[in-house]
């Protein structure tokens, strides 16, 4: 693995446990993603029963026709027997019997596919059953923390001393800052008059050290 994927990977892990965290403090974000997870599952779910209810229409269609061409070909043996036509009556006596155990081999398996239809039936709507209980339970969490959320900004109106009390402890923090900004301001203001006061004088003294000439 080359330095790039070792950052990106590193990157990703941060980014996974910071999201990790804080799901662990808000956990209505956790069960929403969970879900979100669920739902996705029950969807998965109903394709599966879904497949299984065509899986045992496509079964039931197949014994139908297995079945209808028995019949025809028990039919078909009866005329070529009458009609003494000893191959055609083999021929039709053996297709018979083919369509027959088909016809049985198919109704095993259309009655082991709607016993699998009925079991995943019954987990799916247990599935939907659990979901609707989340989702009820979410509506729970979300009044809860409405409610938490509304007696805290009312609690601001009812009770402000305390509201009062940090933001008077920010306006003396704010006031202490501008004192010292002040004095630093006076402080560089005299220190500035005072050189100017003193770059004048070192002047004037030069201009009456310097001769007159005639």
């Amino acid at each position: 693995m080359n330095l790039f994927e070792r950052i990106k990977n590193s990157i990703s892990a941060d980014v996974h446990e910071l999201l990790d965290q804080k799901e662990k403090k808000n956990p209505l974000s956790l069960l929403n993603q969970y879900l979100r997870q669920c739902e996705q599952e029950v969807n998965k779910a109903r394709k599966l029963v879904e497949r299984q209810q065509l899986l045992k229409d496509q079964f039931a269609r197949e014994i139908q026709e297995a079945e209808a061409k028995a019949a025809k070909r028990s039919h078909q043996a009866e005329l070529a027997q009458q009609a003494n036509e000893q191959e055609l009556y083999q021929f039709a006596i053996q297709e018979k019997e083919q369509h027959e155990a088909r016809a049985g081999k198919l109704k095993e398996s259309a009655a082991q596919t709607e016993k699998d239809l009925t079991e995943l039936e019954q987990k799916y709507e247990q599935m939907k059953h659990k979901l609707k209980d989340m989702q009820i339970k979410r509506m729970e969490l979300m009044g809860r923390e409405n409610v938490a959320r509304a007696h805290r900004k009312m609690d601001r109106v009812i009770e402000p001393a305390n509201v009062l009390k940090n933001t008077a402890f920010k306006f003396d923090e704010l006031e202490n800052y501008m004192d010292r900004l002040e004095q630093k301001v006076n402080a560089d203001y005299y220190a500035s008059s005072m050189e100017a006061k003193l770059a004048k004088l070192e002047k004037d003294w030069k201009k009456e050290e310097t001769p007159t000439t005639v």
